[in-house]
């Protein structure tokens, strides 16, 4: 058994001992616990850490763990006025917390964003971090838009359409949307997006205070008729686009639609935001080039994370702009945060330019093409009614429609009492859901799994 799951572990068993026992209580000692769960001190301390951190336990030094006080049996001051100040909370950010959500222990996770543990590159990634951190230079201030050399490289996988200079260097894919919404909107203007689309863009969206509307989408990706119409309706000026494996039905923009979704973004003066989370997530065949990489007249926004195909940690991303739309954009990053972290960049461009790189993509793409079809086996075996007709190419996703007049919120409530997290259908549209879904994620749990998770699933829907 791995660290982290002995750490859980270990959390678990304190947790219990905490739940029922009264402030100040003792709670058993380091060498006890290693004893018990054979695991190393630096374990036990990892695990009450956790737990420190959550307000749950206190130590004393020379002395051990004890329970804490209950936080409503400390003494506070009344906090309620600040509901008065603080207005009406932003649409999408409770969705948005629970996708981010932790699966409870002993639950296998059919959601989720990020790939498994056993999945991400964690040794090479520590060496690059760590021969990073070893160099002085990169602690110093860089330029504020990025490493020139790690910003040639978004631009060189962009397909040519950008140079090292349209880009720069984000702390992860969410901050850099959230960026460019703010940058190329103002509040009170539309956004168009493909229905269903990225929860995380919907809520970047709202709370940016733009006017979501969405397009209708299908198995080939955003319909070209629909999107143009959509712009002389609305007069949008922005349209938010996954065109490889969209998160979360894992459509493909089809070739020959391509040129026909350019031009109506053309035509509108519009910009395309083009989201290419899932560059390194294909799964069959070989990925198409980005839109981006044939935008003579700087329409497309390009926006590439590196923490989906690696490790949530590896908080880097970039955004590529040409013309006055690069430099709003690039200025816009300034106001955030100034710059990321030298020694992160640093190890993202000693990993994205070693041998370690190509074979961790050789490598992941063989795994998740393992769970993907083992999901669906085990769906074709349990819930054969639940088998998407459409399989995504790549992602991480399976879209799965639940039958008419299912609730798709209570399915989801109804599975994590029985063990397994999924994520309902209805946040990932911008109006109203033509039908009920479930977004069944095959990265977050290994092939063995699969099964089981799916004879939960059928358990909560009573079949």
């Amino acid at each position: 058994m791995n660290d982290g799951s002995a750490v859980d572990r270990i959390v678990h068993h304190l947790g219990a001992l905490v739940s029922t026992a009264a402030p100040g209580t003792r709670l058993p000692s380091v060498r006890e616990l290693t004893a018990h769960h054979h695991v190393s001190p630096v374990t036990v301390a990892e695990a009450t850490r956790r737990l420190v951190a959550q307000g749950l336990v206190e130590t004393r030094s020379g002395r051990g763990a004890f329970v804490a006080a209950r936080r409503d049996e400390r003494p506070g001051r009344d906090l309620s006025w600040q509901t008065v100040a603080l207005g009406p909370r932003r649409d999408g950010e409770e969705q948005m917390q629970a996708l981010l959500a932790l699966p409870p222990a002993g639950a296998i996770p059919l959601s989720g964003g990020y790939l498994d543990p056993d999945l991400q590159p964690a040794a090479a990634l520590g060496a690059a971090l760590a021969r990073a951190a070893r160099q002085p230079a990169t602690w110093h201030r860089g330029p504020v838009e990025g490493r020139a050399d790690l910003r040639a490289w978004f631009a060189r996988e962009a397909g040519g359409g950008l140079r090292a200079e349209d880009v720069v260097i984000c702390p992860g894919g969410q901050a850099a949307l959230a960026s460019t919404l703010r940058a190329l909107g103002t509040p009170g203007d539309t956004l168009l997006v493909e229905s269903p689309t990225y929860l995380g863009a919907l809520a970047a969206a709202r709370a940016a205070g733009l006017r979501v509307v969405p397009v209708p989408a299908d198995p080939h990706g955003v319909r070209p008729d629909q999107l143009a119409a959509a712009f002389a309706r609305t007069g949008a000026r922005l349209f938010y686009c996954q065109p490889l494996h969209a998160n979360p039905h894992g459509a493909t923009l089809a070739p020959a639609r391509r040129a026909d979704v350019a031009e109506a973004v053309r035509d509108a003066g519009a910009f395309l935001i083009e989201d290419d989370y899932a560059r390194d997530l294909t799964v069959d065949g070989e990925a198409p080039p980005p839109l981006a990489a044939d935008d003579p007249d700087g329409h497309v926004v390009y926006l590439r994370s590196l923490t989906k195909p690696a490790a949530p940690g590896l908080r880097i991303a970039a955004l590529g702009a040409r013309g006055p739309a690069g430099a709003r954009l690039r200025a816009a990053r300034l106001l955030d945060d100034f710059y990321v972290a030298g020694p992160l960049q640093q190890a993202a461009l000693e990993f994205l330019t070693a041998p370690a790189w190509e074979r961790h993509r050789r490598t992941l793409r063989r795994e998740l093409r393992a769970r993907r079809e083992a999901l669906l086996a085990a769906l074709d075996r349990h819930l054969p009614a639940l088998v998407p007709r459409d399989v995504p190419r790549g992602g991480l996703h399976l879209w799965v429609r639940l039958p008419d007049g299912a609730d798709d919120v209570a399915v989801t409530a109804a599975a994590a009492t029985a063990g397994v997290t999924v994520f309902p259908g209805r946040p990932w549209y911008a109006a109203e859901p033509p039908a009920p879904h479930l977004r069944l994620t095959y990265a977050a749990a290994p092939p063995e799994a699969m099964d089981e998770a799916v004879r939960r699933l059928a358990v909560a829907l009573g079949r």
